[in-house]
């Protein structure tokens, strides 16, 4: 996807117009692609919450925390903060370390390599420092997370799991989350607009891709 904006004054008008919904069918797209995990052997499930796992125990916070160097309005940090605080104070990279190990899925070098290169393209564009697009990219993140929780967790008890902190914590608070980074998508704009011949969605894009292969695996994106 390469989304272009006509003019920075309109740019504001965009995330209520436009930005929004494009955000949502890129989720529906990717939540209606998920295979049903009765039809996926234990080895297939459990390498999904593997390379789940080896990509949000030790990135979630460093994302974040690159979006908030990246911004340059005063409204938009404090959304970020909480969101930061709240992984941290909480610290939910331990609730999806039990999760995980619950599941019989802790992740493997092989696991991690999987997504190595994915995900470094998704770290190197949030290191690129762009507020707007930062911004977007984590909020088209906790969007997709709040819906994935619920598929998330039947992969678990479909290995013989009951443990669901992380699933019921992540399925109710990145709701919030995501509203309020599409709020401060809202006023970046307007503080710090991006040049119009920028791709808007470039980080969507990126972490897409990396969530296809989290999905699905490597072997099958490159097919693909």
């Amino acid at each position: 996807m390469t989304t272009t904006l006509v003019t920075p004054p309109v740019q504001e008008d965009l995330v209520g117009a436009s930005l929004k919904p494009q955000i949502d069918g890129i989720i529906e797209e990717l939540i209606t692609s998920l295979p049903d995990p009765d039809k996926l052997s234990a080895g297939e499930r459990r390498g999904i919450i593997a390379r789940y796992t080896a990509v949000l125990e030790g990135n979630f916070i460093y994302w974040m925390t690159a979006t908030y160097l990246s911004v340059k309005s005063e409204e938009a940090r404090p959304i970020l903060v909480d969101n930061l605080m709240e992984e941290i104070r909480d610290c939910h990279p331990a609730m999806l370390r039990n999760f995980t190990i619950a599941a019989h899925a802790f992740p493997t070098d092989s696991d991690a390599l999987e997504v190595h290169q994915d995900l470094t393209n998704v770290r190197l564009f949030l290191g690129r420092l762009s507020g707007v697009q930062n911004l977007l990219t984590m909020a088209f993140f906790e969007g997709f997370i709040q819906q994935f929780m619920a598929y998330l967790a039947d992969l678990a008890g479909a290995q013989g799991s009951a443990e669901r902190v992380y699933t019921d914590v992540h399925g109710v608070c990145d709701v919030t989350h995501s509203q309020e980074l599409f709020r401060a998508v809202s006023v970046e704009m307007a503080v710090n607009p991006i040049d119009s011949s920028t791709d808007l969605f470039e980080g969507v894009d990126l972490l897409r891709t990396l969530i296809q292969t989290i999905i699905h695996g490597r072997g099958e994106q490159v097919a693909a």
